[in-house]
């Protein structure tokens, strides 16, 4: 009787097959005109995934004639014409597939180059790929499966054998069955490291110069190509024309953290920024020995001075110069004008997402069309977080915290791209809360991955699907005759993940302010993304009441509370609303519940309880429908608030006597607008630049289409 891993193992290996038969039937049969059909006004929504697919197939294939590039290209042209977001990948597939019929096998040789950083020179970019687990919401399973795999993939693909990689399918993709690819991957294998990085800068070279040139031709790039073709192999005698061979694709380089400290997120990206600065990197008057660990941004373990003179030791009153004296400078900071500040935030205003949620209540999806995309050589940092919800509002405040650092320095802003890419994964069972349910489902835990998945099907297909699968393949015993480069499953899907989910998806970032019943504990601020639960509790009695003790009585059926809420309307008045009421509890929720509700709101369930006309029991009742731009809550008798953020048992306040949600702001625009009001002090609402800056912080988090209309 077969073991259990050795017929997991046929599993895979016949749905590997069959995914390859689809990879090598979809080029062919894309002459049949699939994609023509799917042009239909009822099958729009197979245009996205068949081009991704495609574009995937194109990048990995051995050799495209010109006919094929063609087809494919006019295709893309015509669906310029369809709304958003077609249109947008349409364009983009259409510039790649222009440039990779003159040049082929760039987006190959280009991908390769920058999730592997083959730098050619120190003012090259480089990406790098964040992988972050949070060990208290993700099984140790899953932890010990992706570092296993992360690894095996990097001791498999050195920097050498990617260098290889490109070489050889830079020259067979424009020469074809013109040359002899087993024989040139033998004489690279036999050659020294220097020597392959020789002829890796020799073929990059010639694809930068094809495709820089604006007459240039696929025939031109062929034969600069037979010319070092030639060159490699002149020691060997070229025996006949071997088949067409298949190039390896290597996995992005995955640096794998476990999210332990509510920081981190900070030091890696500071850490990242680093490493992409050049030698000739404008010069900083400050002197920092070490990365500021303080979470409200203050530098620690620093001598800051504020100095009006030069610095030197010489010039201070008092101070007899000698001869044989040295220049010393004190330990200063040389503090900037404002004027210097304002043009590093006019530099900051092209990266933040366009469009205000005070002005419209859609939700944004897709890249923005308001800058003009040119040649984008900033380096991207590129931000995977595996887990439900509660890890995507740890993230959220991660990244308020991180913008809130930005705004406070402008000139340490992060000199890149940054992206966000969200995976669920079913949480560990071990750590759910009490008041959690075992049998939580996907939907209940992950409502904004089911939220994407509805607005984007392709990313339903791929990403949601892994929410207990990931689990389950890391439960799964490995099998021992393989090593564990065999079967990288998890790791492949991240891979197209990354490479085809290009489309971000902004949500709303909402900030609560929290008081407590306690005088004596300073107001707490914090964020979350989806969810606000509200819990009635039982307060703890002090002296100031315990001669009124006894004749105070908690009502059982729920606690007093006041609403006061500003209405979500869509034409943008303002209309505000109050209610007085007894509740046992309340949602405060964020993410819509289908793909058609893009109401960018505060949607607020109540459970309302009160008396029984009948009985004199307490009855309850739900209202629902309630949708704020922003709502104020607070108890009127004993009784206290316990609030929750995004479903997280560690993220809980007690004794809240009241609290106030609205839209979190971006923190650039809330310190200029704080220094244009002082500098103005007209009383004006917006002055200066903050008229220009986007005024809510949105979290972008990238899917493959974005929100189909």
């Amino acid at each position: 009787m077969p073991s259990l891993w050795t017929s997991q193992r046929r599993r895979r290996i016949w749905f590997f097959k069959r995914f390859k038969r689809f990879f090598e039937a979809l080029i062919f049969n894309i002459q049949h005109s699939n994609l023509t059909q799917a042009e239909q006004e009822d099958n729009l929504h197979y245009i996205i995934p068949l081009l991704h697919t495609l574009m995937y197939a194109i990048t990995k294939a051995a050799y495209i004639s010109d006919e094929l590039y063609e087809r494919v290209y006019v295709f893309c042209k015509k669906i310029l014409t369809l709304p958003k977001p077609y249109c947008t990948i349409g364009l983009d597939y259409a510039q790649r597939l222009k440039t990779e019929k003159k040049v082929p096998g760039f987006s190959y040789q280009k991908m390769v180059v920058l999730e592997q950083n083959l730098k050619r020179d120190l003012n090259h970019h480089q990406d790098k790929v964040l992988l972050f687990l949070d060990p208290a919401l993700i099984s140790e399973a899953v932890c010990n499966t992706l570092l296993r795999e992360t690894q095996a993939s990097q001791m498999s693909h050195s920097p050498v054998s990617c260098m290889t990689y490109v070489i050889t399918n830079c020259i067979q993709a424009s020469l074809g069955k013109d040359c002899n690819i087993e024989l040139l991957q033998q004489v690279l294998k036999d050659k020294s490291a220097e020597e392959v990085e020789i002829w890796f800068q020799e073929v990059l070279l010639v694809v930068e110069r094809g495709e820089q040139e604006s007459a240039g031709t696929r025939q031109r790039h062929s034969e600069r190509l037979q010319e070092i073709y030639k060159k490699v192999i002149s020691p060997q005698e070229e025996p006949g024309m071997s088949k067409l061979q298949r190039i390896p694709l290597p996995s992005p380089k995955f640096s794998v953290h476990l999210w332990t400290d509510d920081d981190q997120l900070w030091k890696e990206l500071m850490l990242f920024m680093r490493e992409t600065l050049t030698t000739d990197a404008e010069t900083e008057y400050v002197k920092e020995p070490e990365l500021s660990l303080d979470p409200e941004g203050n530098e620690q373990h620093r001598i800051s001075v504020w100095s009006n003179d030069s610095g030197i030791e010489r010039d201070l009153a008092g101070t007899e110069e000698k001869e044989s004296s040295k220049l010393y400078r004190k330990p200063c900071i040389k503090k900037k004008g404002a004027d210097v500040d304002s043009a590093v935030l006019l530099q900051n205003l092209t990266k933040a997402p366009k469009g205000s949620r005070a002005a419209t209540l859609q939700r944004l999806s897709g890249q923005s069309t308001e800058v003009p995309t040119g040649p984008d050589k900033l380096p991207t940092a590129r931000v995977v977080v595996l887990g439900d919800d509660r890890a995507l509002g740890r993230l959220a405040k991660a990244y308020y915290s991180f913008r809130k650092r930005e705004a406070r320095r402008p000139h340490r802003t992060l000199k890149a791209n940054l992206q966000f890419f969200c995976i669920p994964i079913q949480g560990d069972r071990s750590d759910t809360s009490a008041d959690m349910e075992e049998s939580a489902t996907m939907s209940d835990m992950c409502e904004l991955s089911t939220y994407l998945g509805q607005v984007d099907p392709w990313y339903d297909k791929n990403i949601n699907t892994l929410y207990d699968r990931i689990t389950k393949l890391a439960l799964m015993p490995a099998c021992p005759s393989r090593d564990s480069t065999s079967d990288p499953f998890i790791l492949d899907v991240a891979s197209y993940y990354l490479r085809f989910g290009l489309q971000p998806v902004f949500f709303q970032i909402y900030s609560v302010k929290i008081q407590f019943r306690d005088l004596s504990l300073e107001p707490v601020e914090d964020v979350f993304l989806s969810e606000l639960k509200i819990d009635p509790q039982d307060c703890t009695f002090t002296k100031l009441n315990t001669i009124t003790r006894k004749k105070t009585v908690v009502d059982s059926r729920g606690a007093g509370i006041q609403v006061h809420y500003q209405k979500a309307l869509a034409s943008n008045r303002e209309k505000e609303g109050s209610l007085v009421l007894k509740t046992s509890g309340a949602i405060i929720k964020t993410i819509p519940s289908n793909e058609t509700d893009d109401f960018v709101c505060l949607n607020v369930y109540i459970d309302e309880t009160g008396k029984s006309s009948s009985s004199g029991r307490s009855a309850l009742c739900q209202l629902n429908g309630l949708k704020a731009s922003s709502i104020q809550m607070r108890s009127l008798d004993l009784r206290t608030l316990r609030l929750q953020l995004d479903k997280d048992s560690r993220r809980v306040y007690n004794n809240v006597s009241s609290f106030e949600v609205s839209p979190c702001q971006e923190p650039g625009y809330s310190l200029q607008r704080l220094r244009a009001s002082r500098a103005h002090g007209d009383g004006k609402e917006d002055c200066g630049l903050s008229r220009y800056m986007t005024k809510s912080l949105l979290l972008p988090i990238n899917t493959f289409a974005g929100i189909i209309q």
